[in-house]
């Protein structure tokens, strides 16, 4: 992938002095293009050319001074910050290290192997920001990270590719920062581009859509949905085609000349038959007077009854084709930032099919499926470490099985025998790798795909470089992307259109002119990749051993590698059929609990795989911990296929998601060693190499300091009932899409919405943050509400109720209002409160009656304030941060194995009197907080109570008076000197309130420390000490 936009270098290699640059390349060429040299060049040592390297390169063409020159600004052998280890030249400004440079002879042909040792010597020096790696004959470019690159071939450097070697790296350019610079510019332009084009895109499709529907009445919709995706494809495939003169340029603007000339003529005809003539040149070719147009197909524009015969308005066909053509498909679009607007097109696709097939035909707005399901395009960092960590293992571990070893191809006289015999040796090895298999099992628009492809066009360019040392050549590249495509690259999609895509971004990746493409039919193919079951599947059932016979009569792939669907149990559309069926039809051993979509993945990745396979997937850390996953891990434990798991603590690697992520690799094979890699960049770990499995899996694992303590204890839940509380959107088995529980909602109490309503987020410490009232007692709520719960849980009696996503710190508080609360929210009951009731929710969650009755005896002893403040705790609040099954929620799981001291009544008095003043407090000082809030939005109409003000006490009165001006109030002075006098007095009010809370805080956490026998150490460790 190109390090900058094209567009974007253009500009700044405008700048360039001309008369300079021209001098510099006669130097440039004078020394590198000089084919005695270039013989010299290729049969040194490192040792032997490294400085000379430099002074040819680096001081007489790019203008730096090497040291021991006067004002020197590059030095050899620079030791780095952090310890010993010296790059072999450095690129220095001000004194410090702004660039790297690693260099190697050219008997290492695979820069790749280079480039961990050159970043490892960036990350020893802070201001470093450029890292060149070189062989003499190759040199790479880098700013900050490995992901991209430029790479320049110095024997056969063009001078149009020397103007940008030069812009990259010569002194004037370096000490400018103009690569940094470039690179910033161009990563705003892709994504301006990438947000204009995809509108411009999307903005088609949808009136295309509209308008063939309208047009078009005798076709079922959905199947009219599919066609305009395909329709889109093939117009973006002709864009694509015409900028790199794969078809005649401005191919789109000629059909729109010749249609307008028709149209002037008298002659007109519909704009869409005259793209349709254009798409059966493409299926079948054509041989005009002025040009000639190759038949490329693939089955892309392969005859198609519906296409064939639909109408379409011609002045939307008009505008919308001439607003695409307006962008340059060669220097501003590439496939990278084709690849976002191919997922996010998947995306709209999804929710837009939703729509169509829900009976209304129509569908409530809200976030695609794909983003509620956490499927999204993986960042390419990510797809290029995965494939280099399961393809490129395996093609090292076949290179060192052939011994091909780099420095056995250098250029040196042999006698031929031995040129045949290492030439045998790289055939062998090319024809091994054209027998690779690489799936993703769910593919989506292809980002693991296409890695993959361009890392075995990469691999084969390699043994085309290395063919050609042996002969002291340049080497030819042997044209091999559609045996790729149609020999190693399979994957599989839920998603008609996802399939569509991924294919056409293939095809766009390897594209060549008056060259077939390769049809990928059976290779990217349409199904449920889990179930091969019509009557549960339908259409999409897919036998994996009927679609890909060939593979698994080899045994399977050799790598599978994806980013699996990520969907919740309780997921909307996770039908109970579908789980039932993936549960009991004996097709996976590892689904357990509420197993999340991704779970049966990981146990499929494995099954597709051919002994010493290899696989890797990014999935939730959720993985580590959480009980659904603990079966597939033990399963993947037990069998040894978990050699690795690479963390991202501190990455989010899929934006706005709230998922950390790891990325787990299997083989399939008795694994010797556990390696743990941790990220703390995009391209930069930390690794730990086990002889053994830990004995968690959690990043973040701490022991329990409570578990092993002596004296005598229960599980909260032999005390209360713990339950998530209802889900009130409708029904999706009966009542799909009537409403959602926002439609049941209002600020107000009144004759409809009786009950007390809150969520997790409206849960403060102690307290209640915020109240609302939900719709009860008519037709449809609570009768339809998705998920119920039970009255008694929530009405008669006391609960406490807990956040379940409340970060580091869990927040519980007193219900005396009969409250109701969603699934964001867990709920406490004594089980003596809950006496006399009889459902199933109670009857499941005990062994017998006699347990419960149990159960009943032992929670009369127990105050709600009194767990209140165990449950508040900094204790509890670690044991939950330790051992909670996900970094997001706190599942009633967590909660219910929380040991309580057994205690009488009496003794829990100290506690329970700490805890009335805690909410006595609490109650008094949001009371205070609420009563200046709304004294204010008296006093000023229009003002917006935001997070700042909520916090009033911890304002200033001249932050106050700030914040007011933000929104455009400004108080006369009168109203200032009689509001700063009031908020003062309130304010100190408030803050010797929240002064108790903060010391009955401390007092209650050195209680519960003493009831738990913790000692001073043991303090420590909870209190962060």
């Amino acid at each position: 992938m190109p390090l900058f936009q094209q567009s974007v270098v253009k500009k700044y290699l405008n700048d360039l002095d001309k008369d300079n640059l021209q001098q510099r390349w006669t130097a440039f060429t004078a020394h590198f293009h000089n084919a005695a040299i270039q013989q010299n060049i290729l049969n040194a040592k490192e040792e032997e050319y490294q400085e000379g390297f430099v002074r040819d390169l680096f001081v007489n063409v790019l203008g730096y001074t090497l040291n021991p020159q006067p004002d020197y600004n590059f030095v050899l052998e620079k030791k780095t910050e952090a310890d010993s280890t010296k790059s072999d030249g450095a690129i220095l400004q001000g004194g410090k290290v702004v660039g790297v440079i690693e260099l190697k002879d050219t008997a290492t042909t695979d820069l790749d192997k280079v480039e961990k040792q050159a970043f490892g010597y960036k990350h020893r020096h802070r201001d470093c920001i450029y890292v060149i790696t070189a062989n003499f004959q190759k040199l790479r470019f880098y700013i900050n990270d490995a992901i991209e690159y430029e790479e320049f071939d110095l024997f056969n450097l063009t001078q149009e590719r020397f103007a940008l070697l030069y812009l990259c790296l010569s002194e004037q350019t370096i000490f400018k920062n103009i690569p940094l610079l470039i690179k910033k510019a161009s990563l705003t332009q892709e994504e301006t581009v990438t947000k204009k084009l995809y509108a411009d895109y999307s903005g088609f499709r949808k009136k295309l859509f509209h308008n063939i529907i309208e047009l078009n009445p005798q076709y079922p919709k959905i199947e009219l949905f599919q066609k305009t995706q395909k329709l889109l494809d093939r117009f973006l495939f002709i864009l694509f085609a015409e900028d790199r003169l794969l078809v005649p340029p401005n191919s789109v603007r000629e059909i729109l000349r010749q249609w307008q000339q028709l149209k002037e003529m008298d002659a007109e005809v519909p704009l869409y038959e005259r793209f349709s003539k254009y798409f059966g040149y493409l299926n079948t070719g054509h041989q005009g007077k002025q040009y000639e147009i190759f038949a490329y197909n693939g089955g892309l524009f392969a005859t198609d009854e519906m296409l064939d015969h639909i109408k379409i308005d011609d002045a939307l066909l008009y505008d919308s084709c001439m607003a695409l053509s307006n962008y340059d498909f060669q220097t501003e679009i590439d496939v990278n930032i084709l690849g976002h607007i191919f997922e996010h097109s998947l995306n709209e696709i999804e929710e837009l099919e939703r729509s169509l097939a829900s009976p209304s035909g129509g569908g409530r707005e809200g976030a695609t499926r794909r983003k509620k399901d956490g499927i999204f395009y993986t960042p390419r960092y990510i797809t290029k470490y995965i494939v280099a960590n399961t393809v490129g293992a395996l093609c090292e571990q076949k290179k060192e099985e052939l011994s091909i070893n780099e420095e056995v191809f250098a250029y040196r006289k042999r006698k031929d025998k031995k040129r045949e015999e290492l030439v045998k040796l790289l055939d062998d090895y090319r024809h091994w790798l054209l027998q690779l298999t690489i799936c993703d099992p769910a593919c989506g628009s292809g980002a693991f795909l296409n890695q993959a492809l361009e890392y075995l066009i990469a691999e084969h360019r390699h043994i085309d470089e290395l063919k050609a040392n042996l002969f002291g050549d340049a080497f030819v590249l042997t044209d091999l992307d559609n045996e790729i495509l149609e020999h190693n690259l399979f994957g599989v999609d839920i998603n008609e259109e996802a399939v569509e895509i991924a294919r056409l971004s293939l095809w766009l990746r390897t594209a060549k002119k008056d060259r077939k493409l390769s049809s990928l039919n059976n290779h990217i193919q349409c199904g449920n990749s889990l179930i091969d079951d019509p009557a549960i599947a339908g259409d999409k059932a897919f036998n994996w051993q009927k679609a890909f016979p060939k593979i698994f009569e080899k045994g399977g792939f050799d790598v599978v590698i994806g980013n699996p669907p990520y969907v919740r149990a309780d997921s909307p559309g996770n039908t109970l059929d579908f789980r039932e069926h993936l549960t009991s039809n004996g097709n996976f051993k590892t689904l357990s609990g509420k197993w999340d979509l991704y779970i049966p993945f990981v146990e499929l990745s494995l099954q597709l795989l051919k002994q010493d396979g290899r696989s890797a997937l990014i999935i939730p850390d959720a993985y580590c911990h959480a009980n659904y996953s603990q079966q597939s891990l033990q399963w993947l434990i037990s069998n040894k296929y978990l050699f690795q798991i690479d963390y991202f603590p501190e990455i989010e690697v899929f934006e706005n998601v709230g998922v950390k992520s790891i990325i787990i690799n299997n083989i399939k094979a008795t694994s010797k060693d556990y390696s743990q890699r941790i990220f703390i960049s995009p391209t930069e770990y930390q690794e730990t190499i086990l002889n053994q499995y830990p004995e968690s899996f959690r990043l973040d694992f701490k022991k329990s300091i409570i578990e092993n303590k002596e004296g005598e204890f229960l599980d909260l839940y032999s005390i209360c009932y713990v339950s998530k509380g209802i889900v009130g959107n409708s029904d999706e088995k009966h009542f799909q899409g009537e409403f959602e529980v926002a439609d049941l909602l209002s600020d107000v109490k009144d004759e409809t919405h009786q009950k007390l309503y809150f969520e997790g987020k409206d849960i403060g410490k102690w307290y209640l943050m915020n109240k609302r009232w939900i719709e009860y007692g008519t037709e449809r709520s609570p009768s339809k509400w998705s998920r119920k719960g039970f009255t008694n849980f929530f009405e008669s009696s006391p609960k406490l109720v807990a956040m379940r996503s409340p970060g580091n710190i869990p927040r519980i508080l007193l219900d005396k209002e009969d409250g109701y609360f969603n699934e964001s929210a867990i709920g406490f009951k004594r089980w003596t409160d809950l006496k006399g009731v009889e459902n199933l929710s109670l009857k499941n969650a005990v062994n017998s009656e006699e347990e419960r009755k149990g159960f009943e005896r032992i929670s009369e002893s127990y105050d709600y304030n009194f767990l209140l403040c165990i449950l508040n705790s900094k204790l509890i609040c670690f044991e939950l941060n330790s051992n909670r099954r996900s970094n997001i929620h706190i599942y009633p799981e967590d909660y219910k194995t929380i040991p309580i001291p057994k205690t009488d009544s009496e003794s829990q008095l100290p506690l329970i009197a700490k805890a009335d003043i805690m909410l006595a407090t609490n109650k008094e000082l949001q009371e205070l907080r609420q009563q200046l809030l709304q004294l204010l939005q008296s006093n000023f109409p229009g003002v917006q109570i935001n997070k700042k003000l909520e916090q009033w006490p911890l304002l200033s009165f001249a932050a106050l008076l700030k914040e007011l001006s933000k929104q455009k109030i400004k108080p006369t002075l009168p109203q200032q000197s009689e509001w700063m006098n009031y908020f003062e007095e309130q304010k100190t009010k408030a803050l010797a309130l929240q002064t108790v809370i903060d010391d009955t805080d401390k007092e209650i956490d050195a209680m519960v420390y003493a009831l738990y026998g913790l000692t001073n150490e043991e303090i420590k460790i909870v209190e962060g000490g």
